[in-house]
């Protein structure tokens, strides 16, 4: 069952600070954070927004990201916050998809709606407004939707159920991982699963208090760590090694750090080492936006031991299956399953879809996993094509379907090859009437696709390579692009 636990620490811990806003430079104690909350209910409640109604939020990291969903949970209305590094044509296609009550923001909006823009800056809320009545809310309720790209070049919207977000919270609580009072930063954006459940939520639920700040800051990050008593906080492996290169870090007191944890992706072992030898557990997360996202905790004692582990599972269910969806044995490579509360309620209008990866009563991620003897797990690979880079998902299909659309490019194949800077990125080789480089699909791609999905690399051929049955070889194109960026 959801709890309004703002609404419970306003009552038991009303001046103790739970955000510490970097962006406007002002401390919000609980008892401040609730009266927001409640006045941004009052606020939609007078403007309509009722039990199941989306309430679209774009923005670069604020306080209303917080706010806002903790008034949605009041009202029963569902909280989506939108990517703002997305182009304006794949923001107008989620927010049709959304068909949202409300379409909030900062500042002009840059793209067409039939949906009405609303800046935060001119919403008026000093009027007493009726306040929502206290209600619950039922484990299968969605509160949060967060949008992911698909493999297909769709976007799904990943819906949250209370019993989610619940579990999640529970479970990572439950593992030891947080204390009460912690103090931890929100650095990564709120339209990914992390900068709500990994850790703010627990923080909160537990009186602690968030650093919040608009954008990754390397600096900013070692001045809170050296100056606000962090103690905990989570990034993906591209921001701790900015973090590292940070002139600053080796002068940067860790003391009051107890562990930080990479996610996104796998994290190199030079890497760990460097923060180990500053004296701070350093580990591996791992989880997904459909399921969890805090799926597996490496105790910190085995930091040291086991840095290129995830640990053990904190979700009830958990399978390592083959192709043939038997389970495999101890240090056998399998697709990793995923069962339980952690899993999402389904994809916003695209139940066929959600369904395609169920089985069971299981959730496939398509990553592939090997558990040792101890019971200990370790990512392997991918199943799936989609690649990482700088901790955002990139799906190929949605690269291509964009790449072919130029009036050119008559076929085109995205694969991952390694960066130093951002782990992958995308090599495209494409077929095409005439020579074009990186500068000219950059320019086609720059309004239809986020800058981190455009390829870094390309090729023009004359043909692809297939496989017997017809399909393009993308094995031998990941082979071959590896070869060649290897050769620069």
């Amino acid at each position: 069952m959801w709890r309004d636990f703002i609404r419970e620490q306003a009552k038991m811990i009303p001046d103790q600070v739970a955000i510490i806003d970097r962006i406007h430079e002002r401390r919000w104690t609980y008892a401040a954070l609730e009266e927001e909350i409640l006045s941004w209910a009052a606020w939609m409640m007078a403007q309509g927004v009722d039990r199941g109604d989306r309430v679209a939020w774009l923005a670069p990291n604020r306080l209303e990201h917080l706010t806002l969903f903790f008034a949605c949970a009041k009202l029963g209305a569902i909280l989506v916050p939108l990517n703002h590094r997305l182009s304006p044509r794949e923001l107008q296609a989620i927010i049709t998809h959304v068909q949202p009550k409300l379409l909030l923001g900062e500042g002009a909006a840059t793209f067409a709606s039939s949906v009405a823009w609303t800046a935060v800056e001119t919403i008026q809320r000093h009027d007493p407004l009726p306040l929502p009545p206290p209600r619950k809310v039922a484990d299968d309720e969605a509160l949060l939707m967060l949008y992911t790209s698909g493999s297909t070049g769709d976007p799904k919207g990943v819906l949250f159920h209370a019993g989610m977000l619940m579990a999640n919270m529970t479970h990572t609580i439950d593992a030891g991982v947080l204390e009460p009072g912690d103090v931890s930063i929100i650095n990564t954006p709120f339209f990914h699963t992390g900068a709500y459940n990994v850790f703010t939520l627990q923080i909160l639920s537990l009186g602690g208090t968030m650093i919040l700040f608009e954008r990754f800051d390397p600096g900013g990050v070692l001045d809170a760590i050296q100056n606000d008593g962090v103690t905990i906080f989570w990034a993906v492996p591209t921001m701790f090694q900015a973090i590292y290169d940070h002139p600053r870090f080796q002068h940067t007191d860790f003391g009051r750090i107890r562990v930080l944890l990479s996610g996104g992706a796998p994290l190199n072992l030079p890497l760990i080492t460097a923060y180990h030898q500053k004296g701070v557990a350093f580990k591996q997360g791992f989880g997904l936006t459909e399921v969890g996202p805090n799926c597996f905790l490496l105790p910190t004692e085995e930091s040291w031991n086991r840095p290129d582990s995830i640990g053990k599972p904190i979700c009830p269910k958990v399978r390592v299956v083959d192709e043939q969806g038997q389970d495999v044995g101890v240090d056998q490579v399998g697709e990793l399953l995923l069962g339980g509360p952690h899993v999402c309620k389904g994809y916003w209008r695209d139940s066929e879809r959600f369904a395609e990866s169920m089985h069971n009563g299981y959730f496939a991620t398509g990553d592939l996993v090997r558990r040792d003897a101890q019971g200990f797990f370790y990512v392997v690979g991918r199943k799936k094509e989609m690649y990482i880079s700088g901790g955002e998902n990139v799906y190929p299909g949605e690269v291509e379907k964009q790449l072919v659309a130029h009036p050119e490019i008559t076929q085109a194949v995205v694969v991952a090859v390694p960066d130093a800077k951002w782990t992958e990125v995308g090599f495209a080789w494409i077929i095409a009437s005439r020579t074009l480089d990186v500068v000219e699909l950059r320019g086609w791609l720059n309004p239809r696709l986020g800058r981190y999905k455009h390829p870094q690399h390309v090729r023009c051929v004359k043909e692809l390579p297939l496989l017997a049955n017809g399909k393009i070889d993308r094995l031998h194109l990941a082979a071959q692009a590896r070869k060649i960026v290897g050769e620069k």
